[in-house]
């Protein structure tokens, strides 16, 4: 054996290319995670329509999904939120959006954003009746009641 084969030599590897695979994953699911599916509440018992169709959203780019339980609580992202306050503050963010991006929007206006409201079968009309109202006081007038057909149902 030679002298140079004699010494231990550490031979270390390239991580390089696997890094660089690992960084180009990460970058893939954060472009494709859907954060919609986390806003809605699957503990809600959605009452059950033979003619209930896939939400239509016509255009309209946003979507504002209400979660409302039996009780008339709406939770936003499992975290319970007043529901006056929170309807209020969306519209106030929705308007500003909608201000510096749309020259022709004016305060007072229509909202373009469609109200998905998700409430529980069990719910009162009269609490629903009211997050309806509560919606229109504040700019929203486009309205989709989310239900299951009878197949999703059973």
């Amino acid at each position: 054996m030679s002298a140079s084969m004699s010494h231990d030599s550490s031979a270390e590897p390239n991580l390089t290319p696997m890094l660089d695979m690992v960084f180009q994953l990460v970058t893939f699911f954060m472009l494709v995670i859907n954060f919609k599916g986390a806003a809605l509440d699957l503990s809600l018992k959605l009452p059950v329509l033979g003619s209930a169709r896939p939400l239509d959203t016509e255009g309209h780019d946003e979507l504002f999904v209400l979660n409302v339980d039996a009780q008339g609580k709406l939770k936003v992202y499992g975290i319970e939120k007043d529901l006056k306050s929170y309807i209020a503050s969306e519209a106030r963010v929705t308007a500003a959006k909608l201000s510096t991006s749309n020259s022709k929007f004016k305060a007072g206006d229509e909202l373009p954003t469609m109200v998905v409201l998700r409430a529980d079968k069990g719910i009162p009309f009269k609490l629903l009746n009211e997050i309806i109202k509560t919606c229109q006081e504040h700019g929203f007038r486009r309205f989709s009641l989310k239900a299951m057909t009878k197949a999703e149902g059973s």
